[in-house]
């Protein structure tokens, strides 16, 4: 049901890089939004083709002419989406009217340090914007979550898929009063999608490569995700955290599962350790516990914009394994920029998202 203050309001809404996996996902979401009026599509070298080339899923749009992404055609709508490449939304952001609400799917503004951005990318340092993890625990926070700073707000960073499955696998054990987990010593190994590596023909992404292979990437801490996943850690300890960050492919589309372990702080038992985590997520819409002895699938999550979390306790060698799993182009990229959206304009914060997957 829409709430009352949201009836009647509609928002012009452009999206940036429309052509993109990113792009289509942000677009697939705005169609079923009540307040949202989809308005230009852009891309570079796709411009002038018929969106539904490009995405023929997205049947209510197949007509509609990409255009070329200038800061002329975006300029005249409420709400701007960048899924850009990383480092090519600063200086088309730069542009763009403090009264739009602007909304970066790429990298660019996550990182609130200039040495973190610069040491793992290779385009100069553009500064911060409030970080779009509603549900992610921030000791400095108010209310003890990011979501106070989108509220309001006109320029939000929308986070990198893996450190939103991560992130929110272990921040309530950092974040507890008592916390549950250790702030160093953690190790992440986490499974993505293809998807993830975007639309660009890439011939390690063939098919033929990937079927029946799984294989690790971005190995000995170089993966540009890992400063971002240190950060929020670091937010919710109240404490720097550093971590060991191991991605890998996974012969699937979409998804990701993030299985995350910490040493335990000594004393606590696996019932302990679990109610932490249902308890700190009692009231986030997004974020599931799942029941106890269930772990989570990727193909439970795929089309929704839900996280999928359980925890344990191995008491023999004293670690607590948190699993996520996530869809990297809903929750991961497309569903967080709607939901921060939302937050952003004073909506209700699961308006117009998907909270079933699709199965099988």
């Amino acid at each position: 049901m829409v709430n009352d203050l949201t009836q009647g309001v509609t928002l012009r809404a452009a999206v940036a890089g429309a052509s993109g996996y990113a792009g289509g996902e942000i677009l697939r979401l705005l169609v079923g939004h009540p307040n949202i009026e989809v308005g230009a599509v852009t891309a570079a070298s796709s411009a002038g083709t018929p969106l539904g080339d490009i995405h023929p899923h997205l049947h209510p749009l197949a007509d509609r002419i990409i255009e070329a992404t200038t800061v002329e055609v975006l300029a005249g709508h409420d709400v701007v989406f960048l899924a850009l490449p990383h480092g090519h939304s600063a200086a088309l952001a730069e542009q763009l009217p403090d009264d739009v609400t602007v909304i970066d799917c790429g990298a660019d503004f996550r990182l609130r340090h200039a040495d973190d951005w610069t040491t793992y990318y290779d385009t100069p340092y553009a500064g911060s914007w409030p970080y779009g993890m509603p549900e992610l625990a921030d000791r400095a926070a108010p209310s003890g979550r990011h979501r106070d700073a989108l509220i309001g707000a006109r320029r939000i960073a929308v986070p990198g898929c893996y450190p939103t499955s991560v992130s929110l696998a272990l921040a309530p054990g950092l974040a507890a009063q008592n916390p549950v987990i250790e702030a160093q010593d953690i190790t992440i190994v986490a499974a993505s999608g293809t998807s993830g590596a975007g639309k660009s023909l890439k011939p390690h992404l063939l098919g033929s490569e990937v079927m029946g292979a799984m294989s690790p990437y971005g190995v000995g801490g170089v993966h540009r995700h890992t400063p971002e996943i240190e950060q929020n850690l670091s937010a919710a300890a109240g404490e720097p955290v550093t971590v060991s960050f191991t991605p890998t492919l996974a012969p699937m589309p979409r998804g990701i599962l993030a299985t995350c372990t910490a040493k335990a702080v000594p004393g606590g038992t696996a019932e302990q350790v679990r109610q932490v985590w249902v308890d700190a997520y009692a009231d986030e819409p997004f974020v599931h516990v799942l029941p106890a002895g269930r772990w989570p699938r990727t193909s439970d999550v795929v089309g929704s914009n839900l996280v999928h979390v359980q925890v344990t306790l191995d008491e023999r060698v004293g670690r607590v394994i948190a699993v996520a799993a996530v869809d990297n182009l809903t929750k991961g990229t497309g569903g967080a920029a709607v939901q921060c959206l939302n937050l952003s304009q004073g909506w209700p914060e699961t308006l117009g998202l998907p909270v079933v997957g699709v199965a099988p």
